[in-house]
Protein backbone atom coordinates (compact mmCIF):
# COMPACT_ATOMS: atom_id res chain seq x y z
CA UNK A 1 0.00 0.00 0.00
CA UNK A 2 1.34 3.40 -1.02
CA UNK A 3 0.09 6.34 1.05
CA UNK A 4 0.80 10.04 0.49
CA UNK A 5 0.11 12.91 2.88
CA UNK A 6 -0.02 16.49 1.58
CA UNK A 7 -0.90 19.83 3.16
CA UNK A 8 -2.17 21.44 -0.04
CA UNK A 9 -2.76 24.93 1.42
CA UNK A 10 -6.10 25.08 -0.38
CA UNK A 11 -7.26 22.24 -2.63
CA UNK A 12 -8.86 24.60 -5.15
CA UNK A 13 -5.62 26.53 -5.52
CA UNK A 14 -3.68 23.26 -5.87
CA UNK A 15 -6.04 22.07 -8.60
CA UNK A 16 -5.19 25.22 -10.54
CA UNK A 17 -1.50 24.35 -10.24
CA UNK A 18 -1.65 20.90 -11.84
CA UNK A 19 -2.53 18.82 -8.78
CA UNK A 20 -4.55 16.21 -10.69
CA UNK A 21 -1.78 15.58 -13.20
CA UNK A 22 0.70 15.20 -10.36
CA UNK A 23 -1.66 12.85 -8.48
CA UNK A 24 -2.04 10.59 -11.50
CA UNK A 25 1.73 10.43 -11.86
CA UNK A 26 2.41 9.81 -8.15
CA UNK A 27 -0.36 7.19 -8.16
CA UNK A 28 -0.77 6.45 -4.43
CA UNK A 29 -3.40 4.01 -3.24
CA UNK A 30 -4.44 6.55 -0.61
CA UNK A 31 -3.77 10.25 -0.21
CA UNK A 32 -4.37 12.23 2.98
CA UNK A 33 -4.94 15.94 2.50
CA UNK A 34 -4.71 18.75 5.03
CA UNK A 35 -5.67 22.43 4.93
CA UNK A 36 -8.11 21.84 2.08
CA UNK A 37 -9.83 25.20 2.79
CA UNK A 38 -13.05 24.10 1.11
CA UNK A 39 -16.33 22.31 1.60
CA UNK A 40 -16.88 19.16 -0.47
CA UNK A 41 -19.57 20.93 -2.50
CA UNK A 42 -17.06 23.61 -3.49
CA UNK A 43 -14.83 21.06 -5.22
CA UNK A 44 -15.44 19.18 -8.48
CA UNK A 45 -14.98 15.71 -7.00
CA UNK A 46 -15.34 14.15 -10.46
CA UNK A 47 -11.74 15.19 -11.06
CA UNK A 48 -10.60 12.82 -8.32
CA UNK A 49 -12.97 10.06 -9.36
CA UNK A 50 -11.73 10.26 -12.95
CA UNK A 51 -8.18 9.98 -11.61
CA UNK A 52 -9.10 6.67 -9.95
CA UNK A 53 -10.09 7.83 -6.46
CA UNK A 54 -13.62 6.54 -6.31
CA UNK A 55 -13.69 6.70 -2.53
CA UNK A 56 -13.20 10.19 -1.11
CA UNK A 57 -14.13 11.57 2.29
CA UNK A 58 -14.11 15.21 3.40
CA UNK A 59 -14.15 16.74 6.88
CA UNK A 60 -14.20 20.50 6.53
CA UNK A 61 -14.01 23.26 9.12
CA UNK A 62 -17.23 25.01 10.07
CA UNK A 63 -15.57 28.24 8.97
CA UNK A 64 -15.50 28.40 5.18
CA UNK A 65 -12.13 28.64 3.45
CA UNK A 66 -10.24 27.43 6.53
CA UNK A 67 -8.45 24.27 7.65
CA UNK A 68 -10.14 20.94 6.79
CA UNK A 69 -8.90 17.45 5.96
CA UNK A 70 -9.77 14.77 3.42
CA UNK A 71 -8.79 11.26 2.36
CA UNK A 72 -8.96 10.01 -1.23
CA UNK A 73 -8.64 6.30 -1.87
CA UNK A 74 -8.63 3.70 -4.61
CA UNK A 75 -9.46 1.08 -1.97
CA UNK A 76 -12.88 0.81 -0.39
CA UNK A 77 -12.67 1.21 3.39
CA UNK A 78 -14.67 -0.71 5.96
CA UNK A 79 -15.34 2.40 8.01
CA UNK A 80 -14.85 6.16 7.97
CA UNK A 81 -14.54 8.20 11.17
CA UNK A 82 -15.17 11.93 10.81
CA UNK A 83 -13.39 13.81 13.58
CA UNK A 84 -12.74 12.64 17.12
CA UNK A 85 -16.15 13.22 18.68
CA UNK A 86 -14.66 16.03 20.80
CA UNK A 87 -16.35 19.31 19.75
CA UNK A 88 -13.46 21.60 20.69
CA UNK A 89 -11.22 19.53 18.40
CA UNK A 90 -13.65 18.92 15.56
CA UNK A 91 -15.08 22.34 14.69
CA UNK A 92 -11.98 23.16 12.63
CA UNK A 93 -12.02 19.87 10.67
CA UNK A 94 -8.65 18.46 11.69
CA UNK A 95 -9.04 14.66 11.85
CA UNK A 96 -10.47 12.02 9.57
CA UNK A 97 -9.76 8.27 9.64
CA UNK A 98 -10.46 5.41 7.27
CA UNK A 99 -10.21 1.74 8.23
CA UNK A 100 -9.20 -0.64 5.45
CA UNK A 101 -9.69 -4.40 5.35
CA UNK A 102 -6.79 -6.77 4.71
CA UNK A 103 -5.69 -6.63 1.08
CA UNK A 104 -4.47 -10.23 0.96
CA UNK A 105 -5.57 -13.53 2.45
CA UNK A 106 -2.73 -13.54 4.98
CA UNK A 107 -2.63 -9.78 5.55
CA UNK A 108 -4.09 -7.50 8.20
CA UNK A 109 -6.23 -4.43 7.96
CA UNK A 110 -4.80 -0.96 8.48
CA UNK A 111 -6.27 2.35 9.62
CA UNK A 112 -5.11 5.65 8.12
CA UNK A 113 -5.71 9.03 9.75
CA UNK A 114 -5.23 12.44 8.16
CA UNK A 115 -4.27 14.98 10.84
CA UNK A 116 -3.89 18.74 10.72
CA UNK A 117 -2.61 19.89 14.10
CA UNK A 118 -3.24 23.58 14.88
CA UNK A 119 -0.48 26.14 14.55
CA UNK A 120 0.38 28.60 17.31
CA UNK A 121 0.29 31.91 15.49
CA UNK A 122 -0.57 33.95 18.60
CA UNK A 123 -1.04 33.38 22.33
CA UNK A 124 -4.67 32.29 22.04
CA UNK A 125 -3.94 29.91 19.17
CA UNK A 126 -0.88 28.55 20.95
CA UNK A 127 -3.00 27.67 23.98
CA UNK A 128 -5.55 26.04 21.65
CA UNK A 129 -2.69 24.04 20.12
CA UNK A 130 -1.49 22.88 23.55
CA UNK A 131 -5.03 21.88 24.54
CA UNK A 132 -5.45 20.03 21.25
CA UNK A 133 -2.16 18.19 21.72
CA UNK A 134 -3.21 16.98 25.18
CA UNK A 135 -6.65 15.85 24.02
CA UNK A 136 -5.25 14.21 20.91
CA UNK A 137 -2.74 12.18 22.93
CA UNK A 138 -5.53 10.85 25.15
CA UNK A 139 -7.74 10.13 22.14
CA UNK A 140 -4.99 8.21 20.34
CA UNK A 141 -4.00 6.24 23.45
CA UNK A 142 -7.59 5.00 23.68
CA UNK A 143 -7.90 4.42 19.93
CA UNK A 144 -4.77 2.25 19.73
CA UNK A 145 -6.27 -0.19 22.20
CA UNK A 146 -8.90 -1.18 19.66
CA UNK A 147 -7.04 -0.25 16.43
CA UNK A 148 -3.38 -1.25 16.79
CA UNK A 149 -2.56 -1.06 13.05
CA UNK A 150 -2.83 2.72 13.00
CA UNK A 151 -0.96 5.26 10.86
CA UNK A 152 -1.34 8.97 11.62
CA UNK A 153 -0.16 11.08 8.70
CA UNK A 154 -0.29 14.82 8.31
CA UNK A 155 0.90 18.24 9.29
CA UNK A 156 1.84 18.16 12.97
CA UNK A 157 3.08 21.78 12.90
CA UNK A 158 6.05 20.71 15.03
CA UNK A 159 9.70 20.00 14.26
CA UNK A 160 10.90 17.22 16.54
CA UNK A 161 14.69 17.51 16.58
CA UNK A 162 17.29 20.13 15.64
CA UNK A 163 17.95 18.13 12.47
CA UNK A 164 14.36 18.86 11.39
CA UNK A 165 14.71 22.64 11.08
CA UNK A 166 17.15 24.84 9.20
CA UNK A 167 18.04 27.19 12.06
CA UNK A 168 17.45 25.42 15.39
CA UNK A 169 19.22 27.98 17.57
CA UNK A 170 17.53 30.99 16.01
CA UNK A 171 14.04 29.48 15.99
CA UNK A 172 13.92 27.83 19.42
CA UNK A 173 11.43 30.41 20.72
CA UNK A 174 9.04 30.14 17.75
CA UNK A 175 5.90 27.99 17.81
CA UNK A 176 6.61 24.82 15.89
CA UNK A 177 9.97 24.39 17.61
CA UNK A 178 9.22 25.32 21.20
CA UNK A 179 10.68 22.94 23.81
CA UNK A 180 7.19 22.00 25.04
CA UNK A 181 6.07 21.14 21.50
CA UNK A 182 9.19 19.10 20.80
CA UNK A 183 8.74 17.27 24.08
CA UNK A 184 5.11 16.49 23.23
CA UNK A 185 5.83 14.95 19.82
CA UNK A 186 8.77 13.04 21.28
CA UNK A 187 6.51 11.64 23.99
CA UNK A 188 3.84 10.85 21.39
CA UNK A 189 6.36 8.75 19.49
CA UNK A 190 7.74 7.06 22.62
CA UNK A 191 4.23 5.89 23.45
CA UNK A 192 4.27 3.62 20.44
CA UNK A 193 4.74 5.49 17.16
CA UNK A 194 7.61 5.25 14.70
CA UNK A 195 8.72 8.31 12.73
CA UNK A 196 8.80 6.42 9.44
CA UNK A 197 10.99 8.94 7.62
CA UNK A 198 13.67 8.88 10.32
CA UNK A 199 13.39 5.08 10.42
CA UNK A 200 15.03 5.10 6.99
CA UNK A 201 16.82 8.46 6.80
CA UNK A 202 18.98 10.05 9.51
CA UNK A 203 20.42 12.81 7.29
CA UNK A 204 19.89 16.58 7.76
CA UNK A 205 18.41 19.13 5.33
CA UNK A 206 15.17 17.26 4.61
CA UNK A 207 12.16 19.50 5.08
CA UNK A 208 8.46 19.59 4.17
CA UNK A 209 7.56 23.29 4.61
CA UNK A 210 9.20 26.52 3.54
CA UNK A 211 8.09 30.08 4.09
CA UNK A 212 7.09 32.01 1.00
CA UNK A 213 9.43 34.75 2.20
CA UNK A 214 13.11 35.31 1.39
CA UNK A 215 13.23 32.67 -1.37
CA UNK A 216 13.25 30.08 1.42
CA UNK A 217 12.39 27.05 -0.68
CA UNK A 218 15.09 27.65 -3.27
CA UNK A 219 17.59 28.10 -0.43
CA UNK A 220 16.16 25.06 1.42
CA UNK A 221 15.55 27.05 4.60
CA UNK A 222 12.79 24.74 5.75
CA UNK A 223 11.01 22.90 8.53
CA UNK A 224 10.00 19.22 8.69
CA UNK A 225 6.43 19.59 9.94
CA UNK A 226 4.80 16.65 8.14
CA UNK A 227 5.06 13.08 9.42
CA UNK A 228 3.87 9.57 8.72
CA UNK A 229 3.83 8.11 12.22
CA UNK A 230 3.28 4.37 12.25
CA UNK A 231 2.15 2.45 15.31
CA UNK A 232 4.74 -0.08 16.45
CA UNK A 233 2.84 -3.27 15.42
CA UNK A 234 3.31 -2.21 11.78
CA UNK A 235 7.09 -1.75 12.00
CA UNK A 236 7.94 -4.93 10.10
CA UNK A 237 5.67 -3.85 7.25
CA UNK A 238 7.57 -0.60 6.59
CA UNK A 239 9.08 -0.54 3.10
CA UNK A 240 9.81 3.10 2.29
CA UNK A 241 9.22 6.61 3.62
CA UNK A 242 10.35 9.65 1.63
CA UNK A 243 9.75 13.36 1.15
CA UNK A 244 8.49 14.36 -2.32
CA UNK A 245 10.09 17.79 -2.46
CA UNK A 246 9.64 18.22 -6.21
CA UNK A 247 5.87 18.78 -5.82
CA UNK A 248 5.23 22.52 -5.69
CA UNK A 249 1.45 23.03 -5.38
CA UNK A 250 1.79 24.39 -1.83
CA UNK A 251 4.20 25.85 0.71
CA UNK A 252 4.37 22.25 1.97
CA UNK A 253 5.48 19.27 -0.06
CA UNK A 254 4.01 15.76 0.17
CA UNK A 255 5.43 12.80 2.05
CA UNK A 256 5.11 9.19 0.93
CA UNK A 257 4.87 6.01 3.00
CA UNK A 258 4.91 2.52 1.54
CA UNK A 259 3.94 -0.50 3.62
CA UNK A 260 3.48 -4.16 2.81
CA UNK A 261 -0.12 -5.29 2.42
Amino acid sequence: MKIISYNVNGIRAALNKGFIEWLKSANPDVICLQEIKAMKEQVDVRLFEDAGYKYHYWFSAQKKGYSGVAILSKIKPDHVEYGTGIPSMDFEGRNIRVDFPAQSSDGEGVSVMSLYLPSGTNDARLQHKFDYMDMFQTYIDELKASIPNLIVLGDYNICHEAIDIHNPKGLSNVSGFLPVERQWIGSFMKRGFIDSFRHFNKEPDHYTWWSYRANSRARNKGWRLDYALVNAPLQEKLKRSVILSDAVHSDHCPILLEIED
